[in-house]
C-alpha cells in the first residue's frame, strides 16, 4: 500500500506538539494508531514503525513526547544517547503525557479519513510504559506495550506506580517482554499480568525467552528477528480489533 507522510502540529493548551503522520494514499476511512517513542525521540526507527503500520491500512501518528523541553530531539543508541534520553524521560509528568495523548486523539478525530470509534496505541521502551498509563483514556481501545520498564515501581513525574491504574484500562492490552531484559525482572512482569487478570482486563502477555530489552528494534544490538516477527504478528492481530 502506498502511504503519504508529513510532519504535523498538534495543539494542546499551552503547547504545540510536533508529530510524524502516515496516511494510506487510497481514499477511505481508516482506524487510527498512536506510536509512542522510546527515550530516543521520534527517530528513524519510530518513523519506520509508523510507516509499517500505515501500510497495513491504518492512519498512524507519532507525537514527540519530549516536546516541552527538547523539541526536535532524536538520537541513536550509544551510551551517550541513552544517558540524554533518560535525562529527558525524568522530566516528563504523567498528567502532561495523558493530556498530550488525549490531544493527539482529538487531532486524529479532526481528520476526515479517521474512523471515530476508538484508536490504538503502541509504545516501546519508555513508550511502552506511557501506553500502559494512557490506556485508561476512553477512546483507546487497543494497546500494545513493548518492554515498558518501571510500570510496577513508579510513574512519570512521581506518584503511585502506573500498574495501579490497571482497573481503569478501557480496552484490550497486549504486553511484550524479553526474558533476558534485566531492566524488567520477571517478577515485575508477573505483577503486571496478575493485575490484568485480577481486574479482568482483556489481555495477553508475551515473554520471549532469548530476547533482551529493545528486541523489536532492528537498529539496536539487542534486535531479535524471531521475537520481533512473532510480536509484529500479534500486534496486527490486536489492531485488527479496530476493524471489526
Amino acid at each position: 500500500m502506498i502511504i503519504n507522510t508529513q510532519t504535523v502540529t498538534i495543539s494542546n493548551k499551552d503547547i504545540d506538539i510536533d508529530a510524524y503522520l502516515a496516511i494510506p494514499d487510497r481514499v477511505g476511512i481508516y482506524p487510527a494508531i498512536i506510536v509512542i517513542q522510546e527515550i530516543f525521540g521520534v527517530n528513524d526507527h519510530i518513523r519506520d514503525v509508523t510507516r509499517r503500520i500505515a501500510q497495513e491500512g491504518y492512519i498512524v501518528i507519532a507525537p514527540a513526547i519530549y516536546q516541552r523541553f527538547a523539541p526536535g530531539f532524536e538520537t541513536g543508541y550509544s551510551r551517550a544517547d541513552i544517558e540524554i534520553g533518560r535525562q529527558y524521560k525524568e522530566q516528563t509528568k504523567a498528567a502532561e503525557l495523558i493530556s498530550d495523548i488525549q490531544a493527539t486523539i482529538d487531532y486524529l478525530y479532526s481528520l476526515p479519513q479517521v474512523q471515530k470509534t476508538g484508536v490504538g496505541t503502541i509504545g516501546f521502551c519508555f513508550g511502552g510504559h506511557v501506553v500502559y498509563l494512557v490506556s485508561t483514556l476512553e477512546d483507546i481501545k487497543v494497546t500494545a506495550s513493548f518492554y515498558g520498564a518501571g510500570i510496577t515501581t513508579g510513574t512519570p513525574g512521581g506518584g503511585q506506580a502506573t500498574v495501579r491504574v490497571t482497573p481503569q484500562i478501557k480496552g484490550t492490552i497486549y504486553a511484550f517482554f524479553g526474558v533476558l531484559d534485566t531492566s524488567i525482572p520477571q517478577k515485575q512482569v508477573d505483577e503486571i499480568e496478575n493485575a490484568l487478570t485480577r481486574y479482568q482486563i482483556p489481555h495477553r502477555v508475551f515473554r520471549y525467552e532469548n530476547a533482551d530489552h529493545g528486541f523489536f528494534c532492528d537498529q539496536r544490538a539487542s534486535y531479535n528477528a524471531k521475537a520481533a516477527k512473532s510480536a509484529w504478528d500479534h500486534v496486527l492481530e490486536l489492531f485488527s480489533l479496530l476493524k471489526s
